[in-house]
Order: structure tokens, then C-alpha cells, then sequence
């Protein structure tokens, strides 16, 4: 499956670790930067992984940052992403499952990085369940106003 990854430069050590164990897994991996340690600003790279996903040209969007908090509160700004920041797997799984989530974010100082790529891979590798979940789902996208 397409991915589209992504990061500030605190989460830059966890996004170079996260890039190949995803092509691991088998999937397509699109790495959106940044490309170093230096400094930058985090809604530059997590736009750019929101439109990704919301135009379809990836599945699934992954970001890192310090806290994972900045880059999901900016992906939830692009109509049509479902952005959720997850420190467990029963998080992302939950995510998944019940809010048909798009994105996860992790944050590389809270969470180790085998936490890291076990959230990832729980997060890409569980289904939507629907049902009573997708209508909940559609109301989030009725919303107007951003």
C-alpha cells in the first residue's frame, strides 16, 4: 500500500527508522521530508502528507514529531483526513477500527521506537469495523467551518 511519511526534525530519527521498515512490510514508501535535524517548521510536512491522503495519491499518511500533537492537530485542518496521535497500540488499533483514521502520529520523545513501529504497523494493518462507526464517521465530515 501507498504511504505517505513525514516529519519535523524531532521526529526526524524515527522517520528514518519507520522508511525502510515500512518498505519491510511491503509497502510504497513516499518520504515528504524533512530531510535532516535541522530546524523546521512541522505544519510544512504535515500538510504535505494530509493532501496525500486526502487526494488519494497515498492509503495512509504516518508523521512524527516531538509529541506527535502538532502534527496531528495540522492534518486534521485538510478535509477528509482523519489525523489520530497514538502512544499505544490499542490506540491505533481503536483508531482504526472505530474512526476510520487515515494518519497516525507518533511522538519520538514519548514513545520508544519499537512502540513507534508497533503502533505503525498496528495502525496500517487494522480495518475499519463500519457499522455504527460509519455514520459517526460521516458526521465528522459534515462538519463545516474549518
Amino acid at each position: 500500500m501507498k504511504i505517505s511519511l513525514g516529519s519535523d526534525h524531532a521526529g526526524f530519527r524515527y522517520k528514518q527508522e519507520l522508511k525502510p521498515y515500512l518498505a519491510e512490510l511491503g509497502h510504497d514508501v513516499r518520504d515528504c521530508g524533512t530531510h535532516s535535524l535541522d530546524s523546521v517548521d512541522y505544519p510544512d510536512f504535515a500538510i504535505t502528507v494530509a493532501r496525500e491522503v486526502a487526494s488519494n495519491d497515498a492509503e495512509f499518511g504516518v508523521l512524527v514529531c516531538g509529541s506527535g500533537i502538532g502534527v496531528s492537530i495540522t492534518a486534521n485542518k485538510v478535509s477528509g483526513v482523519r489525523a489520530a496521535n497514538c502512544l499505544t497500540e490499542e490506540m491505533a488499533s481503536l483508531a482504526r477500527q472505530h474512526n476510520n483514521a487515515n494518519v497516525v502520529t507518533v511522538g519520538e520523545r514519548l514513545v520508544s521506537l519499537d512502540a513507534a513501529k508497533a503502533i505503525v504497523r498496528t495502525f496500517l494493518e487494522t480495518p475499519f469495523e463500519g457499522g455504527r462507526h460509519a455514520g459517526r464517521v460521516q458526521k465528522i465530515h459534515d462538519v463545516t467551518g474549518r
